[in-house]
């Protein structure tokens, strides 16, 4: 009995260790991944640019408060980018009236001033916890929010698709819309699913939504997916043939905890170029 209670004791202070860990990588300054990826229809002329993508803010969760997010927005302003591209889901939860409450935090995104802009979509969170207040917290802080439709900055034609997750997304419309504009043709989404769907002159993906998995577990691999495609589009670079996804693992977190396990925040500073 005294070996079982010991075995016991030990798996305990295991577990309870391993949580503390997770939550403490939850709450860690992100990562910086990096890549270069040439886009074929590339303006003639037109310099490379460095485009910063991020995703998952989710305030209103024990991973994020306004503090920690202008932390970031700091961080992002170091890198100097040419333009910064939000994925989505900026407000945690469920709760109807929860963008009413925190979505006032997003004006710490007012701080990132890269020449071509800020350029957002809406999350399916975003849509559960108030669609309205969150485009105009965005807006006011001075973010283009694209859904379903398309805009040219500087010598990229972006489009903007609404979330496939939360049935938002028209990929033909904003594809529509993206085929007037001049420009090397990218889409910005949050859920990356659509991207067996992308047309052959569109060869850039950048999403974000799975977290890469949030929580992975050694031998067993994450412990929910939210992709139909499982672990396809989970996270970084995935190269298919012509096409080129970016998935972000996201700044903050969901569930009742805020805990991450071999899959901590990152932001990934991409070099766009011909």
């Amino acid at each position: 009995m005294r070996k079982w209670f010991i075995a016991l004791l030990v798996l305990a202070l295991a577990g309870a260790g391993l949580v503390i860990y997770a939550h403490r990588e939850a709450l860690r300054d992100p990562i910086v991944r990096t890549a270069t990826i040439k886009l074929p229809d590339w303006p003639s002329g037109a310099k490379p640019i460095r485009a910063v993508l991020i995703s998952d803010i989710h305030l209103d969760n024990q991973a994020m408060d306004e503090a920690r997010l202008a932390r970031i927005v700091a961080q992002i302003d170091a890198l100097k980018p040419d333009i910064v591209l939000l994925a989505g889901d900026y407000i945690y939860g469920h709760d109807p009236a929860g963008a009413k409450r925190y979505g006032s935090g997003l004006a710490a995104l007012a701080k990132l001033q890269p020449p071509f802009g800020v350029v957002a979509v809406l999350g399916n969170h975003d849509q559960w916890t108030g669609v309205g207040v969150v485009r105009d917290q965005l807006t006011r802080a001075g973010v283009t929010v694209l859904e379903n439709d398309a805009i040219t900055r500087g010598p990229l034609a972006i489009g903007g698709v609404g979330d496939r997750y939360s049935r938002h997304d028209n990929l033909p419309a904003t594809l529509a819309k993206l085929q007037k504009l001049a420009g090397a043709r990218m889409l910005l989404t949050h859920s990356p699913d659509i991207a067996p769907e992308m047309p052959a002159d569109t060869s850039l993906l950048l999403a974000g939504h799975t977290h890469c998995g949030q929580v992975v577990l050694p031998l067993w691999g994450p412990v929910s997916d939210v992709s139909k495609f499982g672990d396809r589009y989970r996270c970084g670079v995935r190269i298919e043939g012509a096409r080129t996804v970016v998935v972000t693992a996201g700044l903050g977190t969901s569930g009742p905890m805020a805990l991450r396990l071999n899959a901590p925040p990152d932001l990934w500073l991409l070099t766009l170029g011909p």
